[in-house]
């Protein structure tokens, strides 16, 4: 069975389509080109505002997502997206150039779970072997969605500079900042937490 990664742009038709779209080609390259190694079938956009590929496994499909979701703070983009990890069939060949032409249970329940999750709020859904991996997983994503969209556009550089300095001491060097704000603004915006919740998530995949 393959792990079938799939994602869309949350809200896409609210915002700018020329600059969404070169901001979301530019991460799906990005990614590709820094998990080339990892992705049997590239990510590839389908319909505009969604992309899908397929990775060698679980650990990969989790830190893609995390590389995603932290590229999206670091580069300032303006959109946030919903992802659909999905274990299952492709009854074709695996396409290593991209992420079309490709036919399996796998993908259509992948597509049917991205769909689903349209008129809901959370944005991460895995569905794994066996079921009690998939229930734990979608429980960490929770708490870790929790931490993410609690972030204010304003928090953002901040956090941005967390992403990249863990230690507090240095970000406050970098934003030119007193160590003690930002030692404060690392628990009220609950660093270390997010970091934790992020690692429990990849030991599941262990």
């Amino acid at each position: 069975m393959n792990f079938i990664l799939m994602a869309d742009v949350i809200e896409s038709s609210e915002k700018d389509g020329k600059s969404l779209m070169l901001d979301f080609k530019e991460l799906v390259r990005e990614i590709n080109m820094q998990y080339k190694q990892d992705l049997l079938s590239p990510l590839t956009i389908t319909l505009g505002d969604e992309f899908q590929g397929v990775v060698k496994n679980l650990r990969k499909s989790l830190e893609i997502i995390f590389s995603l979701e932290e590229s999206i703070i670091l580069k300032k983009h303006n959109f946030k997206l919903r992802y659909v990890l999905n274990q299952g069939e492709i009854d074709t060949d695996l396409n290593p150039e991209y992420a079309h032409e490709m036919l399996g249970s796998g993908l259509t329940n992948a597509r049917n779970m991205l769909n689903g999750m349209k008129s809901g709020d959370e944005r991460f859904n895995v569905n794994v072997q066996p079921f009690s991996l998939t229930n734990s997983l979608n429980k960490a994503f929770l708490l870790f969605q929790s931490f993410y969209d609690d972030w204010s556009d304003k928090q953002l550089k901040t956090v941005a500079a967390f992403l990249e300095h863990r230690d507090y001491k240095q970000v406050a060097k970098l934003l030119g900042k007193d160590s003690s704000s930002v030692w404060r603004r690392e628990k009220s915006l609950k660093i270390k937490e997010y970091f934790t919740a992020k690692e429990l998530i990849l030991s599941l995949a262990a």
